[in-house]
């Protein structure tokens, strides 16, 4: 490979320098370019197969996004040491990827399409996703991939009011807003997106910054292909024969008309359409090779569709009909419960029109929190959000095989809605898992399970901000007029040009994504289609209501109770005990589970309050710090001539000396106090290497601190003379000195023999 083929280039987008270069790597790929903001590199590469793919309607393109930890100096945990399935994290990356480049390929495109993104390099500083998508926009352009682009991408954040462009992870924590937007030069592709209540006007006035802000790089790309394009490689068509096209048209048109004006109800119309599918199948095919069948029958089903698209689309545009008979702004019939299921810890029930969607909520302790082993620097999340989609919700069969790329995505959306109206974790210590089940589908599940998880939140005591709904809007337009449909349904989901789902409170947006099948959306349809939004998210925000009007006041009775404290970092070991013996006692003996921070914060959850009352006293008495003035209830754990030594708190003993174990003069120790013994004991001083001096007498006196202190002085005070007591304490200090270094002085010796 010669040098010479290596092409660098660098493009300011914002304050960001990003640098793409292409001739280095991966040379056999249609396409391969890298791409690195920092020293955050990632590399895309797209290829084509030679040939179309037979027996298909739809474009054969895939996108992956392959993590590899050696990005971030890591060895992956697994037991093989290797990446295994892609991560969550990954799925969204192809999938964010996926959705602003499909659209711009032609629609009669049935070769395969590869496109393969790899982090290469990741700081830690600079995010990956969105130069996953210029990467994957760079390769096709400059390949030799059919394909109506270039598309450029941005990352917007808003900080103390002011749009931030690409913003590090660090600047991410302060944003209020992380929009990331794909599009071309004539408007906007692509919108995912979190926010924290931002209201509509302003998330405008952001998608157009991400606009401006994104054109840069499309000129970039734009002068790689004038230096080192590809020449386009042509493609065999697979588009219906226009004049089998037009004959099926003319015939199926006033019998598509008939069945859509007279069958509102999706089943009937759905059972209308498939009779008429078979009878023009077979007038179509009567005289039909049997070699040729497949393909005839394929072509009239096509012509089919393509008839019933033109004319569902005609009558919403210019009779203002849509398949249900509603209007453009007319929201299905809602319907709204919680509390449906017993034993769990809350739950909740949306449906809209045929959509039904069940969320459960479960909630768990810290240690519950979900743990990343990915690119990302994101150590743990404690909120997470499971969307399922079963065969039986659209009436069909299929294998189950765990979550598709579709299920992750919808999941996350579910995250991005709700995360912002979660209490703060010092508030509310717990880890939520909501469980979106949907059990009826027929259009905007994703935003149907918002609602429901809203509810099963609200139902299980989450002291949610504010409650949080969502719709999905479409979009059916031709060269001369458009039409904005709010709360879409399956049929106008598949036959419009856009998916547009936006979710939030009262107050603001906090989710936004979208999805179109045209080549760009102008900022005008945008601001009504988010102002019909924000208009249908109050009706459903108050048939919510209407169920439950505000979080429980109290927690689900089958969930657990946490009781949060804070120790010193230094007496965690404490609690540990040696091997973890002292916390498997304390949470075997009060049925509890204890979670301890590095910080010394301590999660404790029990079935009840009680156990995790009990589990906290123990604690408490483990960490507690001795407190001079303060009388205790301690047990005798050690008898000397000159006094007893006396376990006062867990780990923690004083000497209470004999001069001070009675309000008179003892003889021995034993007299008042032996092993086992429990007394009452007063501290009157800790010296700087931390001994703690106990004294009974004090107790017994009914001295204050200041009495027991002079007493211990030597001054005059009670019963006794404080010099007498003084010499009786050093003569006794000396003798057991003098014991204990003879047999030290023994043991040496014969050591040293």
């Amino acid at each position: 490979m010669s040098m010479d083929n290596i092409r660098r280039y660098k493009v300011t987008v914002g304050n960001r320098e990003l640098f793409f270069e292409t001739g280095h790597l991966a040379m056999q790929a249609g396409g391969a370019v890298t791409v690195r903001e920092g020293d955050t590199m990632v590399m895309g590469t797209a290829t084509m197969s030679p040939k179309a793919r037979d027996g298909i309607d739809f474009l054969p393109l895939s996108v992956d996004f392959e993590e590899r930890l050696y990005a971030v100096g890591r060895i992956p945990g697994s037991w093989f040491r290797r990446e295994g399935r892609p991560t969550t994290e990954a799925i969204l990356v192809a999938r964010m990827t996926d959705r602003p480049l499909r659209p711009l390929f032609p629609k009669t495109l049935r070769n395969e399409v590869q496109v393969i993104l790899y982090a290469l390099s990741h700081d830690q500083e600079h995010q990956h996703d969105i130069l996953a998508i210029n990467a994957a926009s760079a390769a096709l352009h400059i390949s030799d991939i059919p394909w109506d682009g270039p598309i450029g991408a941005v990352r917007v954040g808003r900080i103390n009011g002011e749009f931030v462009i690409n913003p590090t992870y660090a600047e991410l924590e302060e944003s209020d807003l992380d929009l990331r937007v794909a599009g071309n030069r004539d408007g906007i592709l692509m919108v995912e997106c979190s926010a924290n209540e931002i209201p509509d006007e302003q998330m405008v006035d952001a998608l157009e910054f991400a606009h401006e802000k994104l054109q840069p790089l499309i000129t970039i790309q734009e002068l790689m292909r004038q230096e080192v394009g590809k020449e386009k490689k042509p493609y065999e068509s697979v588009d219906i024969n226009e004049a089998l096209r037009a004959q099926i048209e003319a015939d199926v048109r006033e019998r598509v008309a008939n069945i859509l004006s007279q069958y509102y109800d999706r089943d009937e119309r759905k059972a209308e359409l498939e009779d008429l599918r078979e009878q023009i199948g077979v007038e179509y095919t009567d005289d039909t090779e049997e070699e040729e069948l497949a393909r005839r029958l394929a072509q009239v089903e096509r012509a089919i569709d393509e008839a019933v698209k033109k004319e569902v689309r005609r009558r919403i545009l210019y009779e203002g009909v849509r398949p249900d008979g509603r209007g453009y702004t007319d929201i299905r019939e809602l319907h709204a419960a919680v509390g449906i299921i017993p034993r769990v810890h809350g739950s909740g029930l949306f449906q809209r029109g045929q959509t039904q969607v069940m969320s459960v909520l479960t909630l768990g302790t810290p240690r519950d929190a979900q743990e990343f082993d990915g690119l990302e620097p994101v150590g743990s999340k404690r909120y997470l959000h499971h969307y399922n989609f079963p065969p039986f919700s659209t009436g069909e069969t299929w294998f189950l095989r765990g979550p598709k790329r579709r299920e992750i995505g919808h999941g996350m959306l579910g995250e991005y809605a709700l995360k912002p109206v979660l209490p703060d974790e010092d508030e509310f210590p717990y880890t939520m898992r909501v469980v979106s089940e949907v059990l009826s589908s027929n259009g905007s599940t994703s935003q149907a399970a918002i609602c429901a998880s809203t509810l099963a939140l609200m139902d299980g005591g989450v002291p949610i901000k504010r409650p949080v709904a969502g719709v999905a809007m479409g979009l059916i337009t031709d060269e001369e007029k458009y039409a904005i449909l709010t709360d879409i349904q399956g049929m106008e989901d598949h036959l419009g040009d856009m998916d547009f789902k936006v979710a939030g409170t009262s107050e603001g947006i906090t989710m936004l994504q979208m999805d179109i099948k045209i080549k760009s959306l102008p900022r005008e349809i945008m601001a009504q289609a988010l102002q019909q939004a924000r208009e249908a998210r109050m009706k459903i925000l108050e048939a919510m209501l209407a169920v439950i009007p505000a979080p429980r006041a109290e927690l689900n009775p089958n969930a657990p109770r946490i009781i949060i404290m804070n120790i010193d970092p230094e007496k965690i070991r404490n609690v540990i005990g040696k091997g973890g013996e002292t916390i498997r006692s304390i949470q075997s003996e009060t049925n509890t589970r204890i979670d301890i921070e590095e910080d010394g914060t301590i999660y404790i959850a029990s079935p009840n309050l009680e156990g995790a009352a009990a589990a906290k006293a123990r604690i408490q008495a483990l960490t507690e710090e001795v407190e001079v003035g303060r009388i205790y209830t301690g047990k005798v754990v050690r008898v000397e001539n000159y006094g007893a030594f006396v376990e006062i708190l867990p780990g923690q003993d004083g000497l209470v000396h004999i001069s001070q174990l009675d309000t008179y003069r003892i003889d021995k120790t034993t007299d008042v106090a032996n092993v086992g013994d429990e007394i009452m004991v007063m501290v009157t001083d800790i010296d700087p290497s931390g001994k703690i001096r106990l004294s009974r007498q004090a107790v017994l006196e009914g001295w204050t601190l200041e009495e027991a202190q002079a007493a211990d002085r030597g001054v005059s005070a009670g019963s006794r003379g404080g010099r007498e007591r003084e010499r009786d304490r050093d003569r006794d200090r000396d003798r057991d000195r003098e014991r204990r270094g003879g047999r030290s002085g023994n043991r040496g010796g014969r050591e040293r023999r």
